[in-house]
């Protein structure tokens, strides 16, 4: 076998949704596919992949870098040794030869985008669902079949006030959540009411989360853990410059109930940092690490197995970005749960179609491959690339 031709294009998502940082009405990802000349049920299997949200299209590296080394190797090269499938492994060595070490910048989204659509393949030629496939070969155990997902939401938008907040916040506990997150960083006094507002729908604190998307300085950071923690809330997310351990760690002094970080960290070493010198504990915190932006679920298990090493379980990692990859990750190696993201950044964001979610937790479509053609808008777009 072997592949054929490697495809990508920049599509936009638009939204008019903000965060403490940024707005997404200009945002653009990468979709992918790796045309493969293996024929299953006589259609022939591509994989697909796209990055998550947060980053923009990789396409200049992709097109410049990453695609034409993969497309020049030879069959051996990133075949497994009995040459009937793709082996994941080989192909991220192929990818990153050539590339020095540090510095990840957009690199690390671009070899994700590809990774994805590489573990697409592999689990269609196997005919397995992707978390199947996982869950046999790296734990030798039957997966999860359910995932707990909190509903992320609670963005900045104009002309969005508290009544429209609960409003969407009641619109994901009435989808079946029992968690919602919602952003924070404008100001403390506002966002305080906020806070407030969605507490009048939602069951308690434990049943809300809040994230300020890396927005505060270590003052302000202290300033809203001393506001925040009588709310007993869900967790408190992404205070400080995700590279800022010193500040993470500094906080954690300060704030005794959950807090959650790591999305907007793209490797390995990157993720041991915060676990040498974050503050982050092990029994109480969460680890938000998205294999689309951080080179893919081949590195994904590197950071997994360091974990281990520090005494973390799986189950603290509840991964960004809420997209069908990292759903399939969850139940395959067993973590805590995913990101979910109703209604926001289409068609990427969200699971399969026909699926709902109940008291908190999403069942996974028994398909093979990561489950894209259970996403009919999702799919329809992806196909769009082979066609």
């Amino acid at each position: 076998m072997r592949i054929l031709e490697i495809r990508e294009k920049a599509v936009p998502i638009k939204s008019s949704i903000s965060n403490a940082y940024i707005d997404f009405t200009k945002m653009t990802a990468s979709i992918v596919a790796i045309v493969t000349d293996v024929v299953k049920n006589g259609k022939r299997v591509v994989g697909y992949g796209f990055n998550s949200n947060g980053r923009y299209a990789p396409s200049g590296i992709l097109r410049e870098r990453f695609i034409p080394r993969l497309l020049e190797a030879e069959p051996n090269d990133y075949l497994n040794e009995e040459g009937t499938n793709l082996d994941p492994h080989k192909i991220w060595d192929i990818l990153m030869t050539g590339e020095k070490p540090g510095g990840h910048g957009e690199r690390s989204v671009a070899v994700g985008t590809l990774d994805m659509a590489v573990w697409d393949a592999i689990a269609k030629i196997e005919e397995k669902p992707l978390y199947q496939l996982l869950a046999e070969r790296y734990r030798g155990e039957q997966p999860d079949d359910k995932v707990f997902v909190y509903a992320a939401g609670g963005y900045y938008q104009p002309g969005k006030g508290y009544k429209e907040l609960q409003n969407e916040m009641q619109g994901y506990l009435n989808l079946g959540y029992s968690v919602v997150k919602m952003k924070i960083g404008n100001s403390l006094e506002e966002d305080l009411r906020r806070i407030e507002a969605v507490l009048e729908v939602v069951p308690s604190g434990q049943s809300l989360a809040v994230d300020a998307n890396g927005r505060f300085d270590l003052e302000t950071a202290i300033k809203y853990a001393e506001a925040l923690e009588p709310y007993n809330l869900f967790w408190y997310e992404e205070a400080g410059d995700p590279l800022d351990y010193e500040l993470q760690a500094e906080l954690s002094k300060h704030y005794k109930n959950p807090m959650a970080t790591g999305e907007n960290l793209f490797s390995m070493q990157d993720a041991r940092n915060l676990i040498r010198y974050g503050g982050m504990k092990s029994d109480r915190d969460y680890l938000q690490f998205d294999c689309a932006l951080s080179y893919g679920l081949v590195e994904y298990m590197r950071i997994l197995d360091m974990l281990k090493e520090y005494g973390w379980s799986p189950r603290r990692c509840i991964p960004h970005g809420g997209h069908q990859m990292s759903l399939n990750i969850a139940a395959g190696l067993g973590l805590g749960g995913n990101e979910s993201y109703p209604g926001v950044f289409e068609p990427f964001g969200g699971f399969a179609d026909h699926i709902p979610v109940e008291n908190g937790y999403v069942g996974l479509p028994d398909v093979p491959g990561i489950g894209f053609e259970t996403k009919a808008p999702l799919i329809k777009l992806l196909r769009s690339l082979a066609e």
